[in-house]
């Protein structure tokens, strides 16, 4: 449940950096482009899985601690995200194999 709540924060977190002015940005997919393009309904998205993220860390946790994890979690994942993408660090595969990992060790350590 946590590994799926870190994925959502992840892609609505993409998803509002693809529409930032100020990011440099690389088309490498087709839903790049379309993020860039219609950013109106990018945010929107987002917002939806943003608020889905942390309804999965209320559920799982309690309200006071499940909303200091979500915004943990969202200042990490953020500025991971912010650091990383210009270094073309962070591709599909690697984001693949890492949340692959996680959920392996959740359902292994819960």
């Amino acid at each position: 449940m946590i590994t799926i709540a870190s994925l959502f924060v992840f892609i609505s977190f993409y998803m509002f950096y693809y529409t930032s002015k100020r990011a440099v940005l690389s088309y490498n997919y087709s839903f790049e482009k379309w993020m860039s393009s219609n950013p109106k309904q990018t945010k929107i998205t987002g917002l939806i899985l943003l608020l889905f993220a942390y309804s999965l860390w209320f559920l799982s946790m309690s309200l006071c601690c499940g909303t200091l994890l979500f915004f943990i979690q969202l200042m990490t994942i953020s500025s991971l995200i912010v650091i990383l993408k210009p270094l073309k660090v962070l591709n599909s595969k690697a984001v693949a194999v890492l949340f692959v990992l996680a959920g392996l060790f959740e359902i292994y350590y819960y």
